[in-house]
């Protein structure tokens, strides 16, 4: 027959309500009040923690029992309660009259407020400020995370004298262990030691996230009870923020079994989760008065914050190791070698940065190393295992036979694997590979000897021995670093770009256009996405400057334009830096006919680079249609000067200054132009606007960081002058085509195309969207002017550009490319029309056509 016994170990603690026991420590007493502030739930010892006879209290009001003052008091504080898991507290206060003076702590348990109070200590509340004040004042500075905590660890020792002191760091698999120690001389060390899970129950590290601060005065003192247990709705009370609430039964055994009669926990937290706790042992009772505990608190605080600084250096240090890496790399492979021919030199590079004992690679078929790794064959047996992972995420392990069980074949030479796929298909990976490591685990005590068999059975009992118990892993590497783990994501992403850039094009062309692809797209997707939440912003913020339809068009359509104009110029040389003096002329042209002469820039010619050039675009827009409509060039007097300067850090200083100009009065309220003017720069590249509204004209002086400038030669202001002069010449006549053919897919564009060109006074506007339908048009019509969009679904509009170069009709090409001057050239076009444009660029356009 058989027989199953149940599981009974220490997980069994995971479901103990720790904080619902009932019970609280002698060192205080508590009452729970009510909405009415009568008393729904005292602990057993009221009166002799007062000093007096209070009666039965069930029921009472609490202003029968406290003093009018302190209820006063009390009342208060309670107001700051209303947040979850708050504390508010309060040191000495009489609760009774002439019963001595009290320290108190409120929070909310569910619809009830509770009340803790134990006797104040007067010597020890007046010194606290100057006991923290060292660890307040001093600069760790740049102190690894180790040695940071060994400082707080003496400390905390120091303010409030416990034999031992512990920082005890969580592990990811909920274990903990001893990183940072201050004794007691005489005091066994238990720096090193590893713990299981189970000695934290999981609601117990839960609760340490609530409630930080733990406190065990005397683990051999009995606990008081809670009357009554449960209210009338068979709830107990939750002691979860308590700081007197009793200990867990097997807890209390397990320090006992320690030999330690008082101990005190507070929480490190870091981003919202437990990182790990301060232990504290003393083999003594220790009562602490609660302003010591206070300080001790606070002292967690600043080094939780110290704590998350170090962390963070540690992530800023593998981050500059990556961009390291990847410079290095980027050097290696500058021969136009694949990742296979090169390993010989870049594996090396691979282990400077994350300390491994050999690497693989698997490129397209080829397979190589260096160092200690498996052999090709080895290395196919696990391949199928490796392809069936999770695509583009990198994976570690210290043993990788217990994920396949086919590396047991080479554990002795690479038990440890941190795996990188560099390709989607063909899979491709570099493997970096650690040697099996005599790994030994030093734990306080067995971790599996939770269950005791005694006459009445079996018995959950915590360990008994805590000398060190070793345990040996075999097959195992050293572990991977959350920071080789880092490194090994960013890695990954600089083989990526190797692999776009230098694959064998014979060979890998097929992959390496789809790899290419793929990225294009994600690229294409992020900038369009981009562009489409920045449009829909201006269309959002503009609506409030505009009266009319036509005035929030104008407004809209030539901030728009300022963004179109500013992305041709960055990528007319394939998205690099271009000059501030085309963004400058592009603005001119379009807003300030007749008027570029008035305006004189100089200084030293600086490009801008393509992430600032489009938030300086909006920027400029904004100055020059403001200067256009109120300022000085809004009349035939005045005139503007920019000057470019560059200050000792090589920032990018612009000086603009209007003079002569209508009288200037600062504007009543700030709209949406004011904002993009005063708060793009600063906000997006972290430089500095200022405006001033002189009434002699507006000055304004904008700081571009040096990290988004390039400078070289001066600037001269007469090309605008020149364009702008010969585009008068050109459109002096003042006649406009009468019949214009446009071809356009887009229903949308071609309504608005339509519209403008009706606007500006073509009275013949014929519409075709697709090629066949335009040919049947231009066979049987004549048209002063025809705008073509080149791209027309699958097929492009060249058949109709011969057509109409046949019939001598003069055209213009639109498109949203910007590399299109050789087709311009060769289908005999006047121009290009680049995309997105509007009634500016359409009312430019046929001011030129009787030159076309």
């Amino acid at each position: 027959m058989n027989i199953r016994m149940p599981k009974v170990d220490l997980s069994n603690c995971d479901r103990e309500p720790i904080q619902e026991l009932g019970l609280i420590q002698p060192f205080g007493a508590l009452v729970s009040v009510n909405n009415d502030w009568m008393i729904a739930h005292y602990s057993a010892n009221v009166s002799e923690i007062l000093g007096r006879d209070v009666g039965i209290l069930l029921g009472k009001k609490l202003s029968g029992i406290f003093s009018p003052s302190a209820l006063d008091r009390l009342r208060d504080a309670a107001t700051l309660c209303s947040k979850s898991d708050h504390v508010e507290r309060i040191f000495g206060i009489e609760l009774v009259d002439g019963a001595g003076l009290f320290d108190c702590a409120l929070h909310g348990a569910g619809k009830c407020l509770t009340i803790e109070f134990e006797p104040h200590d007067a010597a020890d509340h007046a010194d606290q400020i100057s006991m923290i004040r060292p660890m307040l004042e001093r600069d760790d500075g740049k102190l690894p995370v180790e040695e940071l905590c060994s400082v707080a660890a003496e400390h905390v020792r120091n303010l409030l004298g416990f034999d031992r002191v512990m920082v005890y760091k969580f592990h990811d698999d909920g274990s903990g262990e001893v990183i940072a120690e201050d004794l007691k001389h005489g005091t066994d060390s238990f720096f090193g030691l590893r713990y299981p899970h189970t000695d934290i129950p999981r609601q117990a590290r839960q609760l340490y996230l609530r409630n930080r601060f733990r406190i065990i005065a005397d683990v051999n003192a009995g606990n008081v009870p809670i009357e009554p247990l449960v209210s009338m709705d068979k709830t107990p009370l939750d002691l979860s923020m308590s700081t007197l609430r009793a200990v867990s039964p097997i807890h209390i055994e397990y320090l006992k079994n320690m030999g330690v009669e008082a101990s005190l926990s507070i929480s490190i937290v870091i981003g919202g989760e437990l990182w790990g706790l301060f232990a504290c042992h003393h083999y003594e009772p220790r009562p602490l008065p609660y302003s010591k505990r206070t300080a001790a608190e606070l002292i967690s605080e600043v080094f939780s914050l110290k704590l998350d600084r170090a962390l963070n250096a540690q992530i800023a240090e593998s981050r500059r190791r990556s961009q390291q890496l990847h410079e290095r790399l980027m050097r290696s492979f500058a021969d136009g070698q694949s990742l296979a021919e090169s390993f010989d030199t870049v594996g090396p590079i691979i282990g400077e940065i994350v300390p491994c004992d050999g690497a693989s690679v698997w490129f397209d078929g080829v397979y190589n190393t260096v160092g200690s790794a498996p052999t090709r064959k080895e290395f196919e047996q696990i391949l199928p295992a490796l392809n069936s992972g999770a695509t583009s995420q990198t994976f570690a392990t210290s043993s990788l036979q217990e994920h396949i069980p086919a590396a047991k074949e080479f554990a002795d030479r690479a038990a440890g694997a941190l795996i990188i796929p560099v390709s989607r298909s063909p899979r491709d990976y570099l493997v970096l590979w650690r040697k099996e490591l005599a790994q030994v685990v030093h734990w306080g005590g067995n971790p599996e000897k939770a269950v005791e068999y005694g006459p009445n059975g079996m018995r959950l009992t915590p360990r008994k021995s805590f000398e060190a118990w070793q345990e040996d892993v075999e097959g195992h590497s050293e572990p991977w670093s959350n920071q080789a783990l880092e490194i090994s994501r960013s890695l990954r992403v600089s083989l990526l770009e190797v692999i776009l850039r230098l694959t064998d094009e014979a060979v890998q062309e097929r992959a390496k256009a789809q790899q290419k692809q793929e990225l294009l797209i994600a690229e294409l997707n992020h900038r369009v996405r981009n562009i489409l939440n920045l449009i829909r912003s201006l269309i959002s913020q503009s609506r409030h400057q505009a009266d009319t339809i036509e005035e929030f068009s104008a407004l809209v359509g030539g901030r728009i334009s300022a963004l179109s104009n500013a992305h041709d110029n960055i990528t007319r040389q394939n998205w690099t830096a271009a000059a501030f003096r085309d963004l400058l002329d592009s603005e001119t042209e379009a807003y300030l006919s007749g008027k570029s002469n008035r305006i004189n820039v100089s200084g030293i010619n600086a490009l801008i680079a393509p992430e600032a050039y489009t938030v300086l675009a909006l920027v400029i827009h904004e100055m020059i249609t403001n200067a256009a409509k109120y300022g000085s060039l809004s009349d035939s007097t005045g005139r503007l000067d920019v000057e470019l300067e560059r200050d000792e850090q090589k920032n990018l200083r612009i000086l603009w200054r209007e003079h002569d100009g209508p009288k200037v009065k600062e504007p009543s309220r700030r709209g949406f132009g004011s904002t993009i003017i005063e708060k793009s720069i600063p906000f997006e590249l972290g430089g500095k606007s200022e405006i001033e509204y002189a009434p002699d004209g507006v000055s304004a002086q904008f700081l571009i960081p040096a990290k988004y400038v390039r400078f070289g030669g001066k600037v001269s202001s007469d090309t605008a002058a020149e364009k702008e002069r010969v585009s008068a010449q050109q459109a002096s006549s003042g006649e406009l085509p009468k019949s214009v053919l446009l071809v356009e897919d887009s229903m949308l564009i071609a309504m608005d195309v339509e519209d403008c060109l009706s606007a500006l006074g073509v009275t013949e506007i014929t519409v075709a969207s697709t090629v066949p339908a335009a040919l049947e048009i231009v066979k049987d019509h004549k048209f002063d002017l025809a705008i073509l969009d080149f791209n027309l679904g699958d097929s492009s509009s060249k058949p109709v550009a011969k057509a109409l170069r046949e019939k001598d009709t003069p055209f213009v090409l639109a498109s949203g490319y910007g590399d299109m001057g050789d087709q311009v050239g060769e289908l005999g076009a006047a121009k290009l029309l680049t995309k997105p444009y509007g009634k500016q660029e359409i009312e430019a356009l046929l001011a030129e056509w009787q030159s076309y």
